[in-house]
């Protein structure tokens, strides 16, 4: 069975229009979100996950210890704003939740080194050479958003808008269901 063209195009607008005016907020919120606390967060504890890999995979661990010991107050600053937005965003599972961050965020950089082979190292090791030059914790958080860092996931970091509920949604939660 085939619809005629006119139907297709009909459908096609229809599915654009719901599919813009769906994705607009997301947008909107997006490009006004700008940094937050945990989006920087994320950004340093990426960088510092790629710098242990990195010593890991190209016995740079001399490097990786000076890399913590010059911004350990920042790094341990950073972490206590990760705790505070997965104890924030999942409650009683927020260690859980953390430590399978951790653990994914660790696998998902392992596995593009082992993709990489020696390239890898080749690539990577000159990072020391940029964080050491870093000043401070700031310089430190602008280079991490600046690097293409691999995450395992996107994570939510902005607010999430404030919605109403509509008539019908209140008229919904209304209603009780009556066994028969």
């Amino acid at each position: 069975m085939t619809l005629p063209k006119w139907r297709l195009a009909a459908a096609g607008a229809a599915f654009g229009g719901l599919l813009a005016s769906t994705l607009a907020p997301v947008a909107h919120a997006a490009g006004t979100c700008g940094v937050t606390p945990a989006h920087e967060a994320f950004d340093v504890q990426g960088l510092k996950s790629e710098l242990m890999v990195t010593a890991l995979s190209c016995s740079q661990q001399d490097r990786y210890n000076a890399f913590v010991a010059k911004f350990r107050a920042h790094l341990m600053d950073e972490e206590a704003r990760l705790n505070a937005y997965f104890r924030t965003t999942y409650g009683k599972s927020a260690q859980r939740e953390h430590d399978d961050y951790i653990t994914q965020l660790a696998n998902v950089q392992s596995e593009k080194s082992l993709n990489s082979g020696t390239a890898f190292c080749n690539q990577r090791v000159a990072m020391f050479d940029e964080v050491q030059v870093l000043d401070n914790a700031s310089d430190l958080s602008a280079y991490a958003e600046a690097k293409d860092i691999t995450q395992p996931a996107s994570y939510e970091t902005c607010g999430a808008p404030v919605t109403t509920p509509t008539r019908a949604t209140s008229a919904r939660r209304s209603t009780r269901k009556v066994r028969s």
